[in-house]
């Protein structure tokens, strides 16, 4: 059976661009002495245009294995990753002072119904049908090619106007919409068509809480990039690969699909479930969008690392395709984690003030 080996030039950066990196396929047994001095080439520039054996070996040995049995190297960048070290206070005060602007802009914008956009645009998508589901689910539909269309063009747009303009045209036409569904689906979520009552049921209220609290740690990685998020520091299409990747490969898809079946059953009508159609439909398809788009940025890079991982959840773990250090538990205690832990407990308790602040805005609730 043939297997593959990437060769990294031992002086390329952490996260190497598919010109430092080459695929190599091999048959067992294996031997160093099979490899011809070429195989080593690459296109790279002239200061590292030459793979050695050495460098090879150096790759396996990193691995704690041998010739005979080889793996490669990481190819993608450490997830949730956070060094204080790396941290500078003036780029947080920065944060704090976008994230305020932000905010403000939203509410003046969209949310205040004196002066925003939000309820017009809502009682518009509202006429298109008296019922509940149709408008929910046509709200996810607007967001969703909103959100993966410019995702799509992520590449094109940062070459025509720079990364940090198109995060923020990025934000700024997202942001809006995802708050009009969210808040338009607290309102309605007990209308429509009641079709099963479980609420009563004996313990499953601490099930299904159980399961949305594990749903916020499969949030992508990419999340945790504050800086990056609030355009701060350049955004960049990362290439994850530790934690919560080598579970899954699309752990957003998989942590939504988990809150929208906990949610489902708990509420139960046909509002909650034309709401879960519509974000898992969404997130399906950014499971496919985001392997194309990952593709088309790194290359044989990303075709390896999508060889040891998985869409669905431990299946390349339980194939043998991702081994798991020792330590793996250590990629989680991370202050990301730790920060979504306190965050995702303070917005079970904050429900009641979630639904409040939905209803006294008046939107669209009969």
């Amino acid at each position: 059976m043939a297997n593959s080996v990437l060769l990294t030039h031992p002086s390329s950066v952490p996260l190497r661009p598919p010109q430092y990196t080459k695929i190599l396929q091999f048959q067992h047994p294996f031997s160093l002495s099979r490899l011809k001095p070429n195989v080593f080439q690459t296109s790279s520039p002239k200061s590292l245009n030459f793979y050695t054996k050495k460098s090879f070996v150096r790759v396996l040995e990193q691995e704690g294995t041998d010739a005979s049995s080889p793996a490669p190297d990481l190819l993608g960048e450490d997830s949730a990753e956070f060094l204080w070290s790396k941290q500078k206070i003036s780029s947080w005060l920065y944060f704090s002072g976008v994230l305020g602007v932000v905010l403000y802009v939203l509410n003046f914008a969209w949310i205040d119904n004196s002066t925003g956009f939000g309820k017009p645009f809502v009682d518009a998508v509202s006429g298109i049908s008296d019922s509940p589901e149709v408008v929910m689910l046509a709200l996810t539909f607007i967001f969703a090619i909103v959100h993966s269309g410019l995702a799509s063009v992520r590449d094109t747009g940062e070459k025509l106007i720079g990364e940090r303009a198109f995060r923020v045209l990025f934000a700024g036409l997202s942001l809006p919409l995802a708050v009009s569904t969210v808040v338009y689906f607290i309102n309605h979520r007990y209308d429509g068509v009641q079709l099963w009552q479980v609420q009563d049921a004996p313990g499953l209220h601490e099930i299904l809480w159980l399961s949305n609290f594990i749903s916020f740690f499969f949030l992508y990685p990419s999340t945790f990039n504050l800086l990056e998020v609030a355009a701060v520091d350049k955004p960049k299409m990362h290439l994850w690969e530790t934690g919560i990747m080598r579970i899954t490969r699309h752990p957003q898809m998989v942590g939504q699909v988990i809150w929208c079946i906990a949610h489902t059953i708990w509420i139960g009508n046909s509002v909650a479930l034309a709401a879960s159609v519509g974000l898992i439909a969404h997130h399906l398809f950014g499971v496919w969008n985001g392997d194309r788009r990952l593709a088309i940025r790194y290359g044989e890079a990303f075709e390896v690392l999508k060889s040891r991982t998985s869409i669905t959840p431990f299946a390349a773990i339980l194939e043998g395709r991702q081994k798991l250090p020792k330590d793996y538990y250590k990629e989680f205690l991370r202050l990301p984690y730790l920060s979504i832990t306190v965050l995702t407990l303070g917005a079970y308790f904050a429900h009641p003030l979630m639904q409040a602040a939905s209803f006294r805005l008046h939107w669209w609730y009969q």
